[in-house]
């Protein structure tokens, strides 16, 4: 995986992945489309080898959405490795809400995607909604196949159903690698622009991102350390530099409290005594239970311990709570603006 997306030039290859009707009806298209009508940018006076090669997406021009059809191809970073794929897939399937955030955030018109989503950021507001297509754990199959999307995306929580889903149409797993959220998430954003055409677009969104780390990083330092806790109805647990949070300790620079934290997808089971005896500066605070949607006890109300009451977190009133999208769309665009403004915020204003 790249760790500097933004400066790699993106080859282009053949789709090898359509039905073969499909790669002859394209042809056809295409031949008929030079014969009959040509385009004001083409230049006659170039070779008939050169006005056919595809370019690079990433200097294809920008569209509004992805409804135009497109012969050119671009080489996607995903977690099984590089795949090629045509430009401007429609219809187009997506099940993963930190992808929905970024094609939303780059007015990406999605034809599928899982229903009953718990946040309200994924979808572009210029866009027609998308039809249900499952949930984010098992697609509907008869639904995919009436649809018959040209690509379909996934991330962690659909990555098992993979072969199932390539047998319908071209998938990819573009799941962010945890222990390095930051390039990831910078090399999927990069990747979607490419493919879009709207890589002028994703640049913008990451200039964003890494405009707000500056900020953040600006303010945290000499501040102290901290700790991410996870809290799901009456447990608790930590996180550390390794994990989907990590980017706290390794992006915004807070130090960790305690650096021999057991990493596991849902963290470390810890108690109230643990958060006494490490005894943060800074307690980050992920309620999973209010981002899902669970009538549950509240983080807060779980955490007015009194052992925890005695850490310097809590005696300075320095509990800092991540958004519900930190949970469920790690790594998405409308999270980092949320989280580092938050984290930014609260730092900026501590005594």
């Amino acid at each position: 995986m790249s760790t500097n997306p933004m400066s790699s030039t993106r080859s282009t290859t053949p789709l090898l992945k359509r039905p073969l009707w499909t790669a002859m009806a394209t042809a056809l298209a295409a031949t008929i489309s030079v014969a009959g009508c040509s385009s004001p940018e083409s230049n006659d006076s170039e070779p008939a080898d050169a006005q056919t090669e595809n370019p690079t997406a990433d200097h294809a021009e920008n569209v509004a959405n992805n409804d135009a059809v497109s012969t050119h191809t671009v080489t996607v970073d995903t977690a099984r490795g590089d795949i090629d794929l045509a430009m401007n897939p429609s219809p187009l399937v997506v099940y993963d809400m930190t992808l929905l955030q970024d094609l939303a955030a780059l007015d990406v018109a999605v034809d599928g995607a899982p229903s009953d989503l718990p946040l309200d950021n994924l979808h572009s507001e210029t866009q027609p909604d998308p039809e249900e297509v499952g949930t984010l754990f098992e697609p509907d199959l008869e639904a995919l196949n009436a649809m018959q999307p040209q690509a379909i995306l996934v991330g962690s929580r659909m990555a098992e159903k993979y072969d199932e889903l390539a047998n319908i149409a071209p998938t990819l797993d573009m799941t962010i690698d945890t222990a390095n959220i930051y390039e990831s998430s910078k090399q999927r954003l990069h990747d979607l622009g490419a493919l879009f055409g709207k890589s002028a677009e994703a640049a913008k969104l990451q200039n964003d991102i890494d405009s707000l780390i500056t900020e953040a990083k600006a303010v945290t330092k000499d501040s102290g350390t901290g700790l991410v806790v996870m809290v799901n109805g009456n447990k608790m647990s930590v996180y550390g530099a390794d994990s989907r949070y990590g980017f706290i300790h390794n992006v915004v620079n807070v130090p960790i409290a305690d650096d021999q934290i057991k990493d596991g997808r849902h963290g470390q089971p810890i108690s109230f005594e643990y958060l006494q005896k490490i005894n943060p500066d800074w307690l980050f605070v992920v309620d999973r239970s209010a981002a899902i949607g669970e009538d549950s006890v509240g983080a807060k109300a779980v955490l007015d311990n009194p052992l925890v009451a005695q850490t310097t977190a809590w005696q300075k009133d320095q509990v800092v709570y991540l958004s519900p999208d930190s949970y469920l769309a790690f790594g998405g665009y409308y999270q980092w603006l949320q989280d580092l403004t938050t984290i930014k915020n609260a730092f900026a204003s501590a005594k």
